[in-house]
């Protein structure tokens, strides 16, 4: 009887045993499996799909949805930030230091001349200067004389006005060579300069050269063009009927005519308050934030005034894809890149090919595709389906 009594017990120990190490290996399997499922609910993709598609990945980016007015305009520069480089006097280009694209800084060369009218120039100078010190000696006799009453009074006067024109001639000389970067203390000392430099008056990028190496250039002909794209803005025009909902310190967001994928954001500094006829507008200046090297005067934009500051979470309208009167983005993996997540989110609104979204579980962290969104379901739905089988 004992020995019956002891077997039973040693029986269901060892039952309880087994059955406990089945309902372990059972929630291991149902994690395992669980697992499986969550990871086979995304998308796959080669690095050749993700090269043919170009998908683009990022943060989500926030903006403004509000209302806008349309505008479109050029890139312009403040008047002084350009300048015109000329010459003063008619001459021969003997070298020319710079190309079209260059940088340059105020007072650096950008071509050197020559002419005999530049040595003649500064030997009328010599002259002139010499004329006044010897008119200056003869003065200063003549002066002696009238005020000890034994020279005549009218000598004295033709000397003080021939010392004054002398003296106008000499300041008139020196104005122009000085405008020709030509110092004259060397001229007063008998050295003669052959070439003359043509400087930048300021810093800046050549936009345009119109001289050749041997050419005549008369005076007053522009042969360099500078401009300071450093302070290049938007310059856009406000049709009459949206002029009043426009002012000051609003945002404006524009693209270019070369880089169309390429969003710009300024801040408008001045509303004009006079209309230009034709057509009947007003010019809006604007600040550009994130402005580049690339960015020409002259550039054709297109961009929109946004009338509110508030911004939302908002995604290219290719981002997101409806399936089942759902919504979905997708996420990028954390461990794979080429591993896209489905995310289901709200959308809030949509305009101009952008909608706005609101996540329901996510949080938002992380990179999230910014186009191609339906390509990634179509790849979704046909590996469930090939799942399912």
């Amino acid at each position: 009887m004992k020995n019956r009594i002891l077997y039973t017990a040693k029986f269901l120990v060892l039952s309880f045993v087994f059955f406990a190490c089945e309902n372990q290996k059972a929630h291991e399997d149902a994690h395992e499996h669980g697992h499986e499922e969550e990871e086979s609910y995304s998308v796959h993709l080669s690095q050749q799909q993700v090269d043919a598609i170009g998908f683009r990945v990022g943060a989500i980016p926030k903006r403004n949805m509000a209302g806008v007015v349309r505008a479109s305009g050029t890139l312009e520069v403040p008047p002084q930030n350009e300048a015109s480089v000329t010459n003063i006097i008619g001459a021969i280009v003997q070298e020319i230091k710079v190309i079209e694209g260059d940088e340059v800084k105020k007072g650096q060369t950008l071509a050197i001349i020559a002419h005999p009218d530049i040595i003649q120039l500064q030997s009328d100078y010599m002259n002139a200067y010499n004329q006044v010190g010897l008119l200056s000696k003869e003065y200063d006799r003549q002066k002696t004389l009238y005020e000890n009453k034994v020279g005549s009074g009218q000598k004295y006067q033709t000397t003080e006005a021939a010392l004054a024109i002398a003296r106008a001639k000499v300041q008139a000389i020196q104005l122009q060579l000085k405008l020709m970067n030509i110092a004259t203390a060397p001229i007063e000392k008998g050295k003669f300069q052959e070439k003359v430099r043509l400087t930048s008056p300021i810093d800046g990028f050549v936009q345009k050269v119109e001289a050749n190496i041997g050419q005549f250039v008369q005076p007053q002909q522009e042969l360099f063009e500078i401009v300071n794209t450093h302070h290049v803005h938007a310059d856009l025009m406000v049709f009459e009927k949206d002029v009043h909902k426009v002012k000051e310190g609003q945002k404006v967001r524009f693209t270019t005519q070369s880089m169309p994928n390429r969003e710009l954001i300024a801040s408008i500094y001045s509303v004009s308050k006079t209309f230009e006829q034709d057509p009947k507008a007003v010019h809006v200046h604007a600040e550009i934030e994130n402005k580049g090297g690339e960015l020409i005067p002259g550039m054709y934009i297109k961009g929109e005034i946004l009338l509110e500051a508030e911004e939302v979470l908002a995604l290219p309208s290719s981002a997101m894809v409806q399936e089942n009167n759902q919504f979905f983005i997708f996420k990028e993996s954390n461990t794979n890149k080429n591993e896209f997540i489905p995310i289901e989110v709200v959308k809030v609104k949509e305009y101009n090919n952008w909608v706005a979204i609101q996540l329901i579980q996510d949080n938002g962290k992380g990179n999230f595709v910014l186009n191609s969104a339906y390509y990634l379901m179509a790849e979704l739905k046909k590996a469930e389906a090939e799942h399912s089988h």
